[in-house]
């Protein structure tokens, strides 16, 4: 059950790269593309970092799917 999500686009709105990202939220920027390419689901409390920086809810973000 893959967890989908838009962090490519909201990154792309802030004007911000993964590098950059990660600093904010406490993670590596490899950790940031695993995320993105749905390799890699973040823990909740990951989630909700991401989620602030972006001023947006975990669900806006990411996207869970019972295929």
């Amino acid at each position: 059950m893959p967890l989908d999500n838009r962090l490519k686009e909201y990154r792309a709105r802030l004007g911000i790269n993964q590098q950059q990202l990660g600093s904010m939220v406490g993670a590596s920027r490899q950790t940031i593309s695993l995320i993105e390419r749905g390799d890699y689901s973040p823990s909740v409390t990951l989630a909700i970092k991401i989620a602030k920086v972006f001023s947006a809810t975990v669900e806006e973000i990411f996207i869970y799917s019972e295929d």
